[in-house]
């Protein structure tokens, strides 16, 4: 199939019949792009090295293929599929064996974001148009900032739907009967990346979007960290109205200054500063907005304050950043300060995201599981100073030595887990050599954090005790939920048998 053949496929209405589509991956984004391409009409082959008993079972009933096996390397079945395009899960690298073999064959490569978007007028507004795109990335705070983004949105009136990275499908989103008048959509950096291999036709333009701060992660993944930054970048690319940044991070802010949108499009500034005009800020105590309104240059819109936010737990600083981002782009799309105020006041945190645990014996048992790698772990230990810090995991090719010289300092003590707990241990030996350090040798998961939990409460009689490993989860848990979920299991455990366990695991004498 030629190029100018896929350029008209542009529309949910395009004649998709007999397009030959490989997809890459049958997790819950690849049975999304199989479903959605079968119902147009297309001729769907699915592999996959291992598939969830439901999706393989639904595959021949919605008229898709299924091809099982290693991908290590081209199968021979792809091969003679002949493939017009690849449709590849996120999960799959720009160096991956089947991607970079598409590359040299000169076969399209798009992700479930471009398809979603090529598609997305399915159901239409009363007037008849999609619904607009809001896009948001970020090293950290994604999914919060995507969350309360759609609660303003909603709160201001707008049907909107947090999708893509969050955990459903964009593609079920367009799909949606019920209709959205607004999309706010997560992006990976793996998704952004092939975005960023989109031919013309197939690019997004979003009404909004964010990059919520930049810091090295998924390096092995991108392959360096320009790669990293580059697929973040992408976010921005023909934004129409709004480009959101935040202040503090350089990154975001050149990423704005590089990038090609749609004439007219605005930088709107965030932080926890005083808002200069087109910024949104604090000013003793209150957030504000000094970016959608008349008269910006003398005036500032209250939209809450820190003490309120406080009071439901939204107040420590790495939040109220996210709160602003979101802020933002509900304000773009005409939200007003009040309903936003409203909304925040319901708004609550996900598990896992600096959830308290317990407080038990003068013990605040804290929970940021979520917190997958130096950046965030980093917020994480600001927000809660002098903190037993649980750290280490699967590192992901980050050197964590520098969140160590940073804030490994202000911790009062550090529990370290995971495979790879020589290099943390070796970062707090060179930068804070001060700190007591102690390793969780348990092999078993069962076992790790009841260990984590132990030495923990033996450590402080009273004060924090911080899950915030600053890595990922897979080389001990399923997930960081996973993760975040035995921890708690752990603390609750430890409290019933009435807190008197001693100390276990060994001291690392630095």
């Amino acid at each position: 199939m030629s190029a100018e053949r896929l350029s008209t496929l542009t529309s949910w209405h395009s004649d998709w019949s007999g397009l030959r589509v490989a997809v890459l991956g049958l997790s819950m984004t690849g049975f999304s792009v199989a479903d959605t391409l079968a119902e147009l009409g297309a001729d769907v082959l699915v592999l996959s090295e291992s598939a969830e008993d439901e999706y393989a079972r639904l595959l021949p009933v919605i008229g898709a293929r299924l091809e099982l096996g290693s991908l290590s390397e081209v199968p021979e079945a792809l091969e003679s599929f002949d493939a017009d395009v690849v449709i590849a899960s996120p999960g799959f690298s720009p160096s991956h064996p089947v991607i970079r073999w598409a590359q040299e064959s000169g076969i399209a490569i798009w992700g479930d974001i471009e398809l979603a978007w090529r598609v997305r007028d399915k159901v239409t507004r009363a007037d008849g148009t999609p619904a607009e795109w809001v896009l948001i990335t970020g090293t950290n705070g994604k999914t919060t900032t995507t969350q309360l983004t759609a609660s303003l949105l909603v709160e201001g009136g707008l049907r909107a739907a947090p999708c893509g990275n969050i955990g459903v499908p964009v593609l079920d989103a367009v799909r949606d009967p019920a209709g959205f008048d607004v999309l706010v959509v997560e992006l990976s950096s793996h998704q952004l990346w092939y975005i960023g291999q989109s031919s013309a036709e197939g690019q997004l333009c979003p009404y909004a979007s964010v990059c919520l701060n930049l810091a090295d992660d998924h390096l092995v993944w991108h392959g360096s960290a320009d790669a990293y930054r580059e697929a973040k970048s992408y976010v921005y690319r023909n934004t129409r109205v709004a480009c959101v940044y935040n202040k503090a991070d350089e990154a975001t802010r050149r990423m704005v200054e590089d990038a090609d949108v749609i004439e007219g499009a605005r930088a709107i500034g965030f932080d926890l500063g005083t808002p200069g005009p087109s910024d949104l800020g604090v000013v003793e105590g209150l957030l504000v907005d000094r970016a959608f309104l008349d008269d910006r240059a003398r005036s500032a819109l209250e939209l809450t304050t820190l003490r309120d936010l406080d009071d439901v737990g939204l107040a420590a600083p790495h939040i109220v950043q996210n709160i602003l981002a979101a802020s933002a782009l509900a304000r773009s799309l005409g939200v007003e300060p009040e309903a936003i105020h409203s909304a925040l006041q319901r708004f609550r945190l996900d598990a896992h995201r600096i959830q308290v645990i317990a407080r038990h014996a003068g013990i605040t048992w804290v929970d940021d599981s979520k917190a997958t790698n130096p950046h965030a772990a980093a917020s994480s230990l600001r927000a809660f100073p002098g903190a037993v810090w649980v750290v280490g995991g699967d590192l992901k090719g980050v050197d964590i030595a520098e969140l160590v010289a940073d804030v490994g300092g202000t911790a009062r003590a550090a529990v370290v887990i995971g495979v790879e707990r020589e290099a943390v241990v070796a970062a707090f030996r060179r930068h804070a050599p001060t700190v007591p350090v102690f390793e969780v040798d348990a092999d078993e998961t069962g076992q790790v954090m009841n260990r984590v939990v132990e030495i923990a409460a033996g450590i402080v009689d009273e004060g924090t005790v911080l899950l915030a490993p600053a890595a990922a989860s897979f080389d001990q848990f399923s997930s960081y939920a996973d993760r975040g979920h035995r921890f708690a299991e752990a603390v609750r455990e430890w409290i019933d048998r009435g807190s008197t366990d001693d100390a276990g695991g060994s001291h690392t004498s630095l």
